[in-house]
């Protein structure tokens, strides 16, 4: 009988045990953050299991990649209406947020005017980096974005050119019924010297680009590797393995007002074999003004007979000398009457428009004028010697 009663009450236990409802391991992450709702004795109650760090940070990179998404398509589109559905606009912080993408998407149009190209595909790779959740239903969230942006001329649209921008972020997301709406962005801007929109003499300038096809060019050994250095560590583009990396054997100096000179210092000396000396060094996790400071760089190239002028002047009086600039060359950028920017030529588009790379903001084969059309901005076009 004692036995008949033990097998009776480990049937029931069986029986209890397997009718519990249970849950798909792929829904936990919704499931978490929309709260579960249970019914008992009548009652609702909420419940709430902690998500891990790693489960936060993955359900939110499909949220953020989401919305990335729908960003790029109005940028593409040059749609600013579509993307107010993204932001609360009753909200200042994300007015002012929407209001910035809304002029960059004006600023795109404009761009694309001057230089007769259309953007045929914009796409991004998204990185969480860290998710924390403020309040009910609201995130902040670190996260890296690198994007690539396809273009073509309009009298050769099958001919692809592509350039990457890679741009940190913190966003606040506060979910809005079915969807996340942002709060909240701050980042680091590529068009921050771009959006004072000014207009320049594009039917001239147009027609000038049109006109231009890719010179035959092939680097030299030195410059090869100057620019392969450049692709490898400037923290963006199509391989993963590079992706949002810098060269740790560099300390990255963004932090401390930036890294373009260091980076730029770094393609001469580990790709393109240039020589350190006293005035031009990089020693134990620090450069000296040469090294790391944009206009020490521009001042000691030139001053070194290492580089030369090709031309200097606001971008209407500079355009068409810029065409002779070749990869290894680079661009210092002056705002008000300082030179704040360093970027190195590493390629040429299929008009023969140069390229740049650089840090801050992380550029791979951007045309050198896009981000930098403020009235004011000047171009320093240096020939450098290899």
């Amino acid at each position: 009988m004692k036995k008949l009663n033990f097998f009776l009450i480990i049937g029931l236990c069986v029986i209890q045990l397997f009718s519990v409802p249970t849950m798909a391991s792929h829904s936990i992450s919704q499931y978490v953050i929309d709260h579960e709702v249970t019914k008992s004795t009548g009652e609702e109650s909420q419940s709430k299991i902690e998500l891990s760090e790693e489960e936060l940070k993955a359900t939110f990179q499909a949220i953020v990649s989401d919305i990335v998404k729908n960003r790029n398509q109005c940028i593409q589109n040059l749609d600013a209406e579509s993307l107010k559905a993204s932001y609360n606009l009753k909200i200042k912080v994300s007015l002012w947020a929407y209001e910035s993408e809304a002029q960059k998407i004006k600023y795109f149009k404009n761009w694309c005017d001057k230089q007769a190209v259309k953007f045929d595909h914009i796409e991004s790779v998204v990185k969480v980096r860290k998710v924390k959740e403020k309040e009910k239903d609201l995130y902040g969230i670190l996260c890296f974005n690198s994007t690539a942006f396809t273009y073509s001329y309009l009298d050769t649209p099958d001919v692809p050119n592509t350039f990457y921008l890679g741009t940190s972020h913190y966003i606040n997301l506060k979910k809005d019924g079915d969807h996340y709406i942002i709060t909240k962005e701050w980042y680091t801007d590529p068009f921050a010297d771009s959006l004072n929109l000014n207009t320049l003499k594009t039917d001239e300038i147009r027609n000038y680009i049109l006109n231009h096809t890719a010179p035959d060019y092939l680097p030299d050994e030195r410059t090869q590797k100057a620019i392969d250095y450049a692709h490898k560590y400037c923290g963006v583009g199509p391989h993963p393995e590079y992706l949002f990396k810098y060269n740790k054997a560099y300390k990255n100096f963004n932090p401390d007002g930036g890294d373009c000179a260091n980076f730029a210092s770094q393609i001469l000396y580990e790709g393109g074999g240039f020589r350190k000396n006293g005035t031009w060094n990089y020693d134990n996790r620090d450069g000296t003004k040469a090294w790391v400071n944009a206009q020490g760089f521009k001042n000691y190239i030139i001053c070194s007979g290492r580089g030369g002028y090709l031309a200097r002047g606001t971008y209407q009086e500079i355009y068409k000398e810029a065409y002779k600039l070749r990869p290894g060359d680079f661009v210092a950028y002056e705002k008000k009457g300082k030179i704040t920017h360093i970027s190195t030529i590493t390629g040429l588009d299929s008009k023969g428009y140069p390229l740049v790379t650089c840090h801050n903001t992380d550029r791979l084969l951007v045309p050198y004028d896009l981000g930098w059309s403020n009235k004011g901005i000047r171009f320093h076009l240096i020939n450098v010697y290899y």
